[in-house]
């Protein structure tokens, strides 16, 4: 058995029982268990006003809220996407019919680079599904100069950037669809969940009639659905969680700070926010100068029971249903990144643990 405590790489927020408890009493008397109860409807609203969002749908989880997005727009052909970003962003793309096409990415934020993705647009290019990677922002506005010159729709994962904004907007206003994951290792969560954010009333229509198999009322239906929804229970600790969402996020921003001054010095270094960003602090991804010293570093974290992860690895051009790429700086920093542990319950005492084996192994 270790001598070490162990320290994960992140943890589930903790939601106040008694307050999930007082609404599940209300689940009960009401026996209104899902369909978009009370709970569901005032979770959603909650989550718009929250991130100054008009068109937002709650969906059962983020890989769903992916394939309801391309199932609205309508995507089929090529679809220009990232290769760091977790699988269901190229899987769920498969799953629609549509093949993804990866193309390189910033070496600043890990984001999808907009010279890339012109480059790489063809005749039968549809979309671009671009990732948020760790919440920071992708340069949406030139993805959005080039969708428009090009003709085709834009859909941004964002998963991870709950909280995070640029100018001002939360990065799920950018797009004509936004999606989001509300899973228990979010910022924000529902233990399972996820939402669409739509750019206009009609695709926040399709998205509410596609998430419960296309019902118009009782007897009509109308266009392909789907069973997508949240249930009343998922909902009310998605309800309370976002009460305690700026908590989450200051919690966040001090372990960042923690970290900051911690590793100053380190053989290690930091992804780039853009200027008018800012960011939700989601995850503490840091680059090694190689290969060779994340892995030394994470076999030296891992025998005092620290888990971190290499979180995006490997590019996502090497899955077998893919087809590979000339990606150099995808490949790269792949290869180099690492995300520390990060949760709310996170101490200085943890921070101190994981910086002492970096600044020794890295």
């Amino acid at each position: 058995m270790s001598e070490y405590n162990p320290l994960p790489v992140t943890l589930p927020f903790p939601t106040p029982r008694q307050e999930v408890f007082d609404l599940l009493n209300g689940i009960w008397d009401r026996n209104w268990l899902t369909n978009s109860g009370p709970v569901h409807q005032e979770f959603e609203s909650k989550l718009g006003a929250a991130l100054g969002l008009e068109y937002v749908k709650l969906v059962s989880n983020g890989t769903v809220a992916l394939q309801l997005a391309y199932q609205a727009l309508g995507l089929e052909g090529e679809v220009i996407t990232t290769p760091i970003s977790y699988v269901a962003t190229t899987s769920s793309l498969a799953w629609e019919g549509c093949t993804p096409v990866f193309v390189d990415v910033l070496s600043t934020t890990m984001c999808i680079d907009p010279q890339a993705i012109e480059a790489a647009i063809t005749s039968r290019t549809t979309a671009i599904v671009a990732t948020h990677c760790y919440g920071l922002p992708c340069d949406v506005e030139a993805i959005e100069s080039i969708a428009k010159k090009h003709g085709i729709k834009v859909v941004y994962d964002a998963a991870h950037a709950v909280g995070s904004t640029y100018h001002g907007r939360s990065l799920l206003s950018y797009g004509d669809l936004s999606t989001t994951s509300l899973h228990a290792t979010k910022l924000l969560h529902a233990v399972e969940g996820g939402a669409v954010v739509s750019a206009s009333a009609a695709l926040d229509r399709k998205i509410f009639l596609n998430r419960n198999f296309g019902h118009d009322g009782p007897e009509r239906f109308e266009g392909v659905g789907i069973n997508g929804k949240m249930s009343e229970f998922h909902a009310a600790v998605g309800l309370v969680n976002i009460r305690h969402l700026d908590e989450i996020l200051a919690k966040r921003k001090a372990a960042h700070a923690l970290y900051d001054a911690a590793l100053a010095g380190a053989r290690v270094s930091k992804l780039e926010v853009p200027e008018g960003a800012v960011w939700n602090c989601s995850y503490y991804p840091v680059l090694f100068e190689s290969e060779a010293a994340l892995l030394r570093t994470l076999e030296a974290l891992s025998a005092r029971s620290i888990t971190a992860r290499r979180y995006f690895y490997p590019s996502l051009d090497s899955l077998d249903y893919a087809k590979s790429a000339n990606l150099p700086v995808a490949h790269d920093v792949t290869r180099r990144v690492a995300c520390l542990p990060l949760m709310y319950q996170l101490t200085k005492e943890d921070v101190a643990r994981v910086a002492e084996v970096i600044h020794q192994e890295a």
